[in-house]
C-alpha cells in the first residue's frame, strides 16, 4: 500500500474543496441566508450523493481493469485530458467568486439535505470528475480495485465534508474576507489550476 498516493490525494481534494466552486459556493449561500444548520444539512445532501458516483465508479471502472489494461490506460489519458481542459476552462473565467443572492427563500432541513443529494447525484459532471480524478491515485497492487475506489471515496467525502462543514459554520467570517480581498478570486483560480494540472501530469507518470 502506497501511503504517498493517499496523502497526494488528499491533498490535492481538500485543495480543490476549498477553492470556490458551484458546491462549496452554495453552502455559503445557505448557511448566510438560513443559519449553520442549514448550510450543515445542505453539505450532508451533496457528500451523501457521492456514494452514488464513487459506487458507479468503484464497479464500472474495476470491470474495465480486470477485462483490458489497454482500455484502462486509455481512460486515465482520456481523464488527464479532462482535468487539462477544466484548467483551461478555469484559466479564461475572471477569478471572480460570486456568492449570488443571499435573498433565497428558506427551507426545511431535510429539503435542502434532499436538494444538496439530488443536486450531486444528477450532475453528470461530477460522475466524469471522479473518473477522470480516482484512477489515478490507485494505491494498491493486492487490495481489490473495487475497495480502493471505494476508500478513495470515503476520503474524498470526509475531506470535502469537513471543509463544506468549516465553510458552513464560518460562513459569515467567509462572506467578509471574500469581499474585502478582491483579490482572493484570482488567488484560488490559480490554485485550482496548479492542482489540475498537477493532477494530470501525476495521472499521466508511469
Amino acid at each position: 500500500m502506497n501511503y504517498e498516493i493517499i496523502f497526494l490525494f488528499i491533498t490535492a481534494t481538500a485543495a480543490l474543496a476549498i477553492s470556490p466552486g458551484p458546491d462549496n459556493i452554495y453552502v455559503l449561500v445557505q448557511s448566510i441566508t438560513n443559519g449553520r444548520a442549514y448550510g450543515l444539512a445542505t453539505v450532508s445532501g451533496l457528500i451523501t450523493g457521492c456514494i452514488i458516483h464513487t459506487t458507479l465508479l468503484a464497479f464500472g471502472v474495476s470491470a474495465i481493469i480486470s477485462n483490458n489494461e489497454n482500455l484502462f490506460l486509455g481512460i486515465k489519458i482520456l481523464g488527464a485530458i479532462y482535468l487539462l481542459f477544466l484548467a483551461y476552462k478555469v484559466y479564461t473565467s475572471d477569478g471572480s467568486i460570486d456568492i449570488g443572492d443571499t435573498a433565497a427563500p428558506k427551507k426545511s432541513l431535510k429539503q435542502l439535505f434532499v436538494q444538496g443529494f439530488f443536486m450531486n447525484v444528477l450532475n453528470p459532471k461530477v460522475t466524469i470528475f471522479f473518473l477522470a480524478f480516482f484512477p489515478g491515485f490507485l494505491f494498491s497492487e493486492t487490495l481489490s480495485t473495487v475497495w480502493q475506489f471505494y476508500i478513495l471515496g470515503g476520503v474524498f467525502m470526509l475531506v470535502s465534508f469537513i471543509i463544506f462543514s468549516v465553510i458552513a459554520i464560518l460562513a459569515g467570517s467567509i462572506k467578509e474576507r471574500l469581499l474585502r480581498h478582491k483579490n482572493s478570486g484570482m488567488v484560488f483560480k490559480w490554485l485550482q489550476i496548479t492542482v489540475f494540472v498537477g493532477i494530470a501530469i501525476f495521472i499521466l507518470l508511469p
